[in-house]
């Protein structure tokens, strides 16, 4: 475990502050790029693993891949939802008793294509009413990303977009497209990053024509009421359980088991598969 500090108030208030304008923001530098190489090394063993059996990894366009996984998987996974920054931005958007759901990896290879521009789900009725955000999407790369990896665009400032008329709620029509071309900012964390966003903020994976991979950590946070837990399955031992700092356990969402089973992926968007063009 990283021995954690506080983070500081001007900074929270700063990121809260971009995070409501563009629908993103990030904390520079915040692991050692050592921690980062473990990070990565694991994200590709829980890949490698998962690619070999039925269910254990959903498409999201070609040669792209995403990964639900264990907690216990990731040596850093405690040090990431006790950092600091994370934990104050979690409460300061998400309110005090805010939920860990998700924890997984999302994988381009060379070869991948442009996703369409989507959202992770359809707008709640608490976001473009009353412009309150109810979810959160924190991201760690694995590498320098480079714009030959198929970098993260996001059409900044769309998390308040109703949507509610788009294909399953998530993708916009053609016609507003190019709107989203043009509010497109690329992304280029560099190791040891973590980004945050609305999953609602409109984003998409572009062309990767690197050799080199690029996995990235996605850890997924609601406010309570939001729902989405029921889309994924977070198990853990109860030895691990027990060993967590307390701020993970109160947050984390989860099965405390006495032995893991492997994943089967719930969260297939059917609209990420076949990829698309730009």
């Amino acid at each position: 475990m990283i021995e954690q500090k506080e983070a500081p108030l001007v900074q929270v208030e700063a990121s809260v502050a971009a995070l409501r304008q563009d629908g993103i923001t990030a904390c520079r530098g915040a692991f050692a790029r050592e921690w980062v190489e473990a990070l990565r090394e694991d994200m590709m063993t829980c890949f490698w693993d998962a690619i070999q059996r039925p269910g254990g990894a959903v498409g999201r366009g070609p040669r792209r891949w995403y990964v639900e996984a264990h907690p216990q998987s990731f040596r850093g996974f405690a040090d990431l939802v006790t950092h600091p920054w994370v934990a104050a931005m979690c409460e300061a958007v998400l309110g005090p008793r805010y939920e860990i759901v998700e924890i997984g990896l999302d994988v381009p290879f060379q070869g991948a294509q442009y996703q369409p521009w989507h959202r992770d789900f359809p707008s709640p009725r608490e976001t473009y009413e009353d412009r309150r955000i109810t979810s959160l999407a924190f991201n760690v790369s694995g590498v320098d990303v480079t714009p030959d990896m198929g970098p993260l665009e996001v059409a900044h400032g769309t998390q308040w977009e109703r949507g509610r008329d788009w294909q399953a709620g998530m993708f916009p029509p053609a016609s507003e497209l190019a709107r989203y071309d043009g509010l497109a900012v690329r992304k280029f964390p560099q190791a040891g990053d973590i980004s945050c966003r609305s999953a609602l903020t409109i984003h998409r994976g572009t062309a990767h024509a690197s050799p080199i991979c690029r996995p990235v950590l996605v850890l997924g946070v609601d406010a309570p009421g939001a729902g989405h837990a029921a889309l994924h399955d977070v198990m853990v031992t109860r030895e691990y359980y027990e060993a967590l700092p307390v701020l993970a356990r109160e947050h984390l969402v989860c099965r405390v088991v006495d032995q893991l089973v492997p994943i089967v992926q719930k969260h297939q968007i059917e609209g990420l598969v076949m990829g698309a063009r730009p």
